[in-house]
């Protein structure tokens, strides 16, 4: 688990280096998949307020990383994050996770209790959000984030059938913020840092002689493109119109939407070890002509966000389903109450 790669305490530095792209890059993410949807999605989704408060919310669960409550953390920190060596002690890969994050507690917290050789000891001091034990929860997250971002479109439905223009504008709203964090965390699994123990530097046997220093990932989050510039030209080439996700559950339980989150931290996984090939040598170290390879290589990772975020916001807003609760409750109350006055 992470224990073993972690100072006992963590600086304000540290903390913002163990984010998956900067905010730069959040962002751009997120204002790139806007310009993937089909002329279908809602048009006020395009409008520049709205476009502007779904570029602004891809740092948002990084801003929640800045808190000084440990309560905040714990629940927060692992969602950015899934590390799939430490699936192996757990008796998993990436492909046959369980679909609900407590089962998936549950088990890790049995196999630890039937195998503890095969974990390191933790100590307290050392584990102040508690959060050593756990491999992290990135697909889930996704899973849950599209899910509310569904169940906000099924609830704008039923407003904009019987609603009145203030309930709409506010389901609207809800929306726009379901969009831009289910962007953060997309934006998190296609950083390669955020699928591996190694995510700041090379830890433990390093026979190919990787990077090891602890500015690694802040370099790959931010530090390089800065200095380079994001590929924009290149990135557009390699972005694609968006295709709803057509999984279908094999149990009356089955997510497909998580399945797909798994294949896809998976495949930016086996992206992991060639950026440390990269890095050692020399397409990393932004001089050019030999530094500026990586721009391609990180250029594909965002570009690989941008088409997953749009395509899951487009399933989204296709499969959501009518809101029967809802649309019965807003049924009962007759004629919509009258919108305030401004």
């Amino acid at each position: 688990m992470r224990s073993h790669i972690r100072v006992l305490v963590l600086t304000l530095a540290t903390v913002l280096s163990a984010r998956a792209w900067d905010y730069e890059g959040h962002r751009f993410i997120n204002q790139t998949a806007i310009t993937l949807l089909p002329t279908n999605f809602p048009a006020w989704v395009r409008e520049p307020s709205a476009q502007e408060r779904i570029a602004f919310l891809a740092g948002e669960l990084d801003r929640w990383r800045n808190t000084p409550h440990y309560t905040l953390r714990h629940a927060n920190n692992p969602d950015h994050y899934l590390d799939l060596e430490d699936l192996v002690p757990l008796e998993l890969i990436v492909t046959n996770l369980p679909i609900f994050r407590y089962e998936f507690v549950a088990h890790l917290t049995r196999v630890r209790l039937a195998h503890p050789e095969r974990f390191p000891a933790i100590a307290a001091t050392n584990d102040l959000d508690r959060t050593r034990t756990l491999p992290g929860f990135l697909p889930w997250t996704i899973a849950e984030q599209f899910a509310r971002l569904k169940s906000a479109f099924s609830s704008l439905a039923a407003y904009e059938k019987l609603g009145n223009p203030d309930e709409i504008t506010n389901a609207r709203a809800s929306v726009i913020d379901y969009l831009g964090i289910l962007g953060h965390a997309v934006g998190d699994a296609t950083q390669p840092l955020h699928t591996t123990r190694h995510y700041n530097g090379w830890v433990g046997e390093n026979p190919k002689g990787y990077a090891t220093t602890r500015s690694f990932h802040g370099w790959i989050d931010g530090g390089y493109l800065r200095r380079v510039g994001i590929p924009r030209d290149a990135i557009q080439k390699l972005t694609r119109p968006a295709r709803a996700l057509r999984g279908v559950p094999t149990t009356p339980s089955d997510d497909p939407i998580f399945r797909e989150a798994c294949v896809f931290i998976g495949a930016q996984f086996e992206r992991m070890e060639p950026l440390y090939q990269l890095d050692k040598a020399g397409g990393l170290s932004g001089k050019p002509p030999k530094g500026l390879e990586g721009q391609a290589y990180l250029g594909e990772q965002l570009s690989r966000a941008a088409n997953f975020l749009a395509d899951l916001w487009l399933t989204a807003f296709e499969q959501a389903p009518p809101d029967t609760f809802l649309l019965g409750q807003l049924a009962q109350r007759g004629d919509p109450p009258p919108a305030k006055a401004p």
